[in-house]
């Protein structure tokens, strides 16, 4: 497993220490990360992490505040480690998108077990993270797009707004529809916004911009016309 790389992320040295000699026998790849911000940081430069291992307590910024802005970027799996057994403690975390729990003191078998069955479980979606169309591939997990094979860079809005028309393939989308799912149902802006965005999104993606069209008076729909 050492294409699989895990980043365990606690403010003890001790502790890192500890689960990563557990995941290196394993044989998976391990980063390391002292706090919520160092964390972010590394998640943001190394787009290869397969899980994270993350504990709540820490300065800086929480594992909470980490694990919610990590989950702006990506489905990227995270067990939450945690000295509180507080049952509002583990739905904040469920609702932020944490996959598992592990209250400390623990087993590190049992944490590598849960590992391996969170991987899984990740595994056998990840189909599901993957659109594809004419030749742009959209990595929902990684939060990557690629052109014939070649990244290109997106904004966040951008990889939204690209992912919800390739979702939404044929069909004609109002801005107002588009507002409310991509700006989310409390965004009370110009629909203009989606003028501006749409018109980077189609510089950005190229001749593939194309697959972009413009519906008068309604808003816009993802179609490739040219296709056998």
């Amino acid at each position: 497993m050492e294409d699989v790389k895990i980043m365990v992320v606690d403010d003890e040295s001790r502790m890192r220490k500890l689960v990563k000699d557990y995941l290196v026998k394993k044989g998976f790849s391990v980063v390391e990360a002292e706090n919520g911000e160092d964390a972010f940081n590394r998640f943001c430069e190394d787009k290869s992490i397969s899980l994270i291992i993350m504990d709540v307590m820490m300065p800086v910024m929480d594992g909470y505040e980490a694990s919610e802005e990590i989950r702006k970027l990506s489905d990227v799996p995270i067990i939450m480690l945690t000295a509180k057994a507080d049952e509002k403690d583990e739905l904040k975390g469920f609702e932020i998108g944490i996959d598992e729990y592990i209250t400390k003191p623990f087993s590190p078998k049992i944490l590598v077990a849960r590992v391996e069955a969170v991987l899984r479980r990740s595994n056998s979606n990840q189909e599901e993270k993957l659109l594809e169309a004419g030749g742009i591939m959209v990595d929902l997990s990684a939060h990557r797009v690629t052109i014939d094979g070649k990244e290109i860079e997106l904004s966040f809005k951008e990889f939204e707004l690209l992912n919800y028309f390739m979702v939404n393939r044929g069909v004609a989308l109002s801005r107002e529809k588009i507002l409310n799912n991509v700006w989310n149902y409390d965004y009370y802006g110009d629909a203009r916004t989606i003028d501006t965005h749409v018109k980077k999104l189609r510089s950005k993606l190229g001749e593939k911009g194309e697959y972009i069209h413009t519906i008068w008076a309604v808003g816009y729909k993802f179609e490739i016309t040219d296709e056998a």
